[in-house]
């Protein structure tokens, strides 16, 4: 006696999973952000980087894959609404006429934002190597022992940190 072989689940394209999927997701968002446009807009830019993704989409669970892209859009959302708030407070602390235009205001959110990522895509003894020689101007050496690591791993992490920077400058 056999038992017969469930079928394989359909391969649920993208307009599939939106028809299934987006309500819930605009749902669960609302509830996170408390606020229906940022949760229609991380609901949209969602199913805009599933539509982009490089891999086809197989989805064994569904809601679960849309949760993880989500849940990564929202943070990158709070980061930059802190950066905003941060820079701002900067701007305040400045006498009036030093102020930036607001077009320059934008350049400079925009670029804080883009290194922010940068940084953020860096593994965490690269990214902590890097901010401490560019930021508190530590050597290589004194970088090497606050780590508790070789100054040759110090030159790997600083040559590392700055390709990927390289690697995101304009073409």
């Amino acid at each position: 006696m056999s038992i017969p072989l469930l079928p394989a689940p359909p391969q649920q394209g993208v307009d599939g999973l939106y028809l299934a999927h987006h309500g819930w997701l605009l749902g669960w968002l609302r509830k996170k952000l408390s606020n229906a446009a940022d949760a229609a807009d991380v609901a949209h830019d969602t199913f805009l980087r599933v539509l982009t993704a490089r891999k086809p989409l197989n989805a064994i669970e569904p809601r679960a894959y849309l949760t993880t892209i989500a849940k990564g859009l929202v943070i990158d959302r709070w980061r930059r609404q802190e950066l905003e708030r941060a820079y701002r407070e900067a701007l305040l602390a400045q006498p009036e006429h030093l102020a930036p235009s607001p077009e320059a205001q934008l350049i400079v959110l925009e670029a804080l934002a883009a290194i922010d990522r940068l940084l953020d895509g860096l593994r965490p003894p690269v990214r902590t190597a890097f901010l401490l020689a560019q930021i508190d101007g530590l050597g290589h050496a004194a970088i090497a022992e606050r780590l508790g690591v070789s100054v040759r791993s110090v030159e790997r992490y600083l040559a590392e940190a700055l390709y990927q920077c390289h690697l995101a400058l304009p073409s």
